[in-house]
């Protein structure tokens, strides 16, 4: 698993996208609590109760809409 901070313009981690050693990735607040997941092999992303609400990989935009 390898975890990547996401930063705004002065710097400041705004939050986190993780990928697991099965592709997924799930982004995370700067509290670590879960803002959503993406599933590469379906293509989808889904908030933290797995509801689906996007096609494709959306992760940052959850991080910067926080």
């Amino acid at each position: 698993m390898s975890r990547q901070a996401i930063k705004d313009k002065q710097f400041r981690t705004i939050g986190y996208i993780e990928t697991m050693n099965d592709g997924k990735q799930k982004a995370l607040d700067p509290q670590f609590r879960t803002l959503g997941h993406f599933d590469p092999k379906r293509n989808v992303t889904q908030d933290p109760q797995f509801r689906t609400i996007a096609n494709g990989n959306v992760l940052a935009g959850l991080i910067f809409k926080g």
